[in-house]
């Protein structure tokens, strides 16, 4: 991360910077940020016409980007344009900051390494920094060292960075350079992988990346729970009409808040082990290849497993539907009840399978109620889950097998 107040002269450091590490042999992402106009939206994105060497480089990448009103010195998607730049393998990503006052210090919760520039000539200014990034700075740079004031510029460094009240290491370097005329690029890329390797050995790198993705995953959390609260109330126009209530003093804005966040909250998650649902179709088929011919071929379902139910003398193929699935079902024997059924009645459902939360609950129910089993025992059935079939006479003409909802059923689907 490359700071400083404007005109310290980042964009040419930065230019210096990159020129020196493609030279090396670095690919080298530049990420270079400028202010939006408050009053057109509009803005100039003129550091790459400070960076033209670099235009026809396909080691180095140059994205201009806006602030759109963020605060913090950085564009809103300046972290996810470093990550994607990341992604692509550049080995070097060099942020550079609009041109920060005291509290514009965002560059140091996205940087590995923040650098400060300051300047000749700022005279007492330097403390009226101490108090914002004077404070997040792991590298001062002294750029345009030749003016006269660059001594005491840097007896002011240091005596700023001691009245902080966090000061950094002691070991804290300060450089001086001459951005327009690179000098002192090297030093200043060797004292940044001198620290760079420092914190990694100590393990204070590791602490600020994932305090930094702490805060990252809570901002996305939050802007899409914003979002879902939001939408909704400006799709049905209930933002404005209680924005009017307001305006009007009808209401009052902390009232209104408050009713947009019942109103466009989501309904807690319910509790489902405890209910009834589909778990599978039966589908009897005299031939699993034929079937599977329909089921894969056409409609383009995948078989995701395939059981012989010796008990029942069935073959079962798995087809994944949604949270069910379809299970076809052919005989392994002339005797079995899959092959009585296809001898009667021909292929086609064969039964539907709930899924119940108690299956001895669930019998004893049945019972009570009349309803005639064909198996007063549970069975063991695909997966090794436990059931029961109750007979079409009492389930309106179609064979109704329940299963128990189980941790043990739940990882042996298919």
């Amino acid at each position: 991360g490359v700071t400083g107040a404007p005109g310290s002269g980042k964009s040419t450091l930065v230019d210096a910077m990159a020129s020196a590490l493609r030279k090396a042999g670095h690919s080298v992402g530049i990420l270079a940020v400028d202010p939006t106009s408050p009053f057109s939206g509009g803005a100039i994105l003129g550091d790459r016409v400070r960076m033209q060497v670099h235009s026809s480089d396909s080691g180095a990448f140059i994205r201009s980007m806006a602030t759109r009103g963020a605060l913090g010195g950085l564009a809103a998607a300046s972290m996810d344009a470093a990550m994607v730049l990341d992604a692509a393998g550049f080995e070097f990503i060099l942020i550079e900051t609009v041109g920060v006052g005291q509290d514009e210090v965002e560059v140091a919760r996205i940087a590995d390494a923040t650098l400060l520039l300051l300047v000749p000539g700022m005279g007492d200014d330097v403390q009226a920094f101490k108090a914002g990034v004077m404070e997040i700075a792991d590298i001062f740079v002294v750029n345009k060292s030749d003016y006269a004031g660059a001594d005491r510029l840097e007896e002011e460094i240091r005596a700023a960075v001691s009245l902080a009240p966090s000061p950094p290491a002691p070991q804290t370097a300060i450089l001086r350079t001459i951005a327009t005329r690179a000098e002192g690029v090297e030093d200043l890329l060797a004292a940044i992988s001198r620290y760079l390797a420092a914190a990694l050995a100590s393990g204070g790198l590791l602490q600020r990346r994932t305090r930094f993705w702490q805060e990252r995953i809570l901002e996305i959390a939050r802007e899409r729970l914003l979002r879902n609260v939001l939408v909704p109330a400006q799709d049905d126009g209930l933002l404005a009409r209680l924005a009017e209530d307001v305006a009007a003093r009808r209401s009052d804005p902390y009232s209104v808040a408050e009713q947009i966040a019942e109103k466009t909250s989501p309904r807690p998650v319910t509790d489902r082990s405890s209910e009834i649902a589909l778990d599978h179709l039966g589908v009897a088929a005299k031939s699993l290849k034929e079937a599977l011919a329909f089921y894969e071929g056409v409609l383009g379902l995948k078989v995701a497993g395939f059981e012989t139910i010796a008990a029942e003398k069935t073959k079962v193929a798995m087809l994944p539907l949604g949270d069910t699935r379809i299970e076809l079902l052919e005989a392994t024997e002339p005797d079995s009840p899959i092959a009585r059924f296809l001898a009667k009645r021909g292929g086609g459902l064969h039964h539907i399978c709930l899924r119940v939360p108690d299956l001895g609950a669930a019998v004893a129910q049945l019972r009570q109620s009349g309803a005639r089993l064909i198996n007063e025992v549970p069975g063991t059935g695909a997966g090794g889950h436990k059931y029961v079939f109750v007979h079409p006479a009492s389930a309106g003409g179609v064979l109704l097998e329940l299963v128990e909802e189980s941790q043990n059923f739940r990882s042996t689907q298919f």
